[in-house]
């Protein structure tokens, strides 16, 4: 997918952990495989060109494509599965097969799972007793600095996305316009039970801008969020102070 994916695995019996740890991995290429939509022969490129269609695609085209769909009504059309016209359902697909990967490893047993794809984070468990797994928020205005730090104490799971333009230029799409969104945001950091979802919803959030975002965002359950403009003014969803930490 373009980018480096990280493990951090804790406890569990270590042969059954390490297997569903190749098992992850190789889904994780699997998905590459599928979904990328810088493969000509991948399946998402031929269900582009109409050379396939979604039901004979792997089930997980279907499966992605209706997660999209719900996303995109949820955002009120923010999120998008169209990138300069084409079929892109990469705002969602990371942040669902990072997930995805990371469960296999709470079923093989696993007591602790950090998986970081491409500085997307899903969390479960705990990494050691009586510590919670902990997350940085990078500064977009202040290369190697810190914004804040994300606690996932007293959550059996949690996940952090972030938006921007910090680390890959202007990339994100504003749908209604099919060009890069001009906002007065600089980041948009989402935390969340589920990575799937606060993937989508950072994309969603930057390309609104931050007075819509924040309305947005504290409108969805189980959510929070931290924003940073340009101006370096930061703004966060009233209940993210206790994620803090």
């Amino acid at each position: 997918m373009g980018t480096v994916f990280s493990f951090d695995v804790r406890g569990g019996e270590p042969g059954l952990v390490r297997a569903a740890l190749e098992e992850a991995v190789a889904e994780l290429h699997k998905v590459d495989e599928v979904f990328s939509t810088y493969r000509e022969d991948s399946q998402l490129s031929r269900l582009a060109r109409g050379e396939l269609t979604v039901e004979e695609c792997n089930p997980e085209v279907g499966e992605v494509l209706g997660l999209c769909a719900e996303a995109e009504r949820l955002s009120a059309g923010w999120f998008s599965t169209r990138y300069a016209g084409r079929l892109d359902p990469t705002g969602l697909v990371k942040g669902w097969a990072t997930e995805r990967a990371a469960r296999r490893l709470v079923a093989a047993g696993a007591s602790g799972v950090s998986l970081n794809g491409g500085g997307d984070v899903q969390l479960f468990g705990v990494p050691g007793t009586h510590r919670p797994w902990r997350v940085g928020i990078s500064d977009p205005l202040r290369p190697g600095g810190l914004a804040a730090v994300v606690s996932a104490a007293g959550a059996d799971e949690l996940a952090v996305a972030t938006s921007g333009t910090a680390e890959r230029g202007a990339h994100i799409i504003d749908p209604s316009t099919g060009r890069s969104a001009v906002t007065d945001l600089v980041a948009v950091t989402v935390v969340g039970p589920r990575l799937t979802w606060v993937d989508a919803w950072a994309t969603a959030a930057f390309a609104m801008g931050s007075r819509e975002a924040l309305s947005w965002l504290e409108s969805l359950p189980d959510i929070e969020a931290l924003l940073i403009t340009a101006g370096d003014e930061v703004r966060c969803t009233g209940g993210l102070a206790r994620r803090l930490g």
